[in-house]
């Protein structure tokens, strides 16, 4: 599959007409697709320009922030149900079940950012 490449003139010289592909998500991207880009640009220079000129980037840096999301939720639910947090806990004790979600969030988050963002 080649295309055929078109020139723009200005002044005496001619400037290739090269575009970005378009993307159809308007969906912004969050802390952990964020952190992955970060990521790529400091250690990751070649393939972060690789995915950036085919137009692949994007799409790679939602699905890396969907999983990592997904992820730490289900690491945080399977940490409170290992560790008897219930909602009972939450109705008696509001202040040590926010205590335990909050470490079970961080302790999650911690695997997550070490597993998938940081790899």
């Amino acid at each position: 599959m080649t295309r055929e490449l078109t020139y723009t003139q200005i002044g005496d010289y001619l400037y290739p007409d090269l575009y970005l592909p378009e993307t159809e998500e308007d969906t912004p991207m969050g802390k952990y697709g964020m952190l992955h880009k970060t990521y790529l640009k400091e250690n990751k220079p070649m393939l972060y320009d690789r995915l950036l000129l085919v137009g692949k980037l994007d799409g790679h840096l939602m699905d890396i922030d969907r999983r990592a999301s997904e992820m730490v939720e289900q690491l945080t639910k399977q940490l409170a149900q290992q560790n008897g947090v219930t909602e009972e806990l939450k109705a008696t004790n509001q202040m040590a079940w926010v205590q335990a979600m909050n470490n079970f969030k961080a302790s999650a988050e911690e695997v997550v950012l070490r597993q998938l963002i940081y790899s």
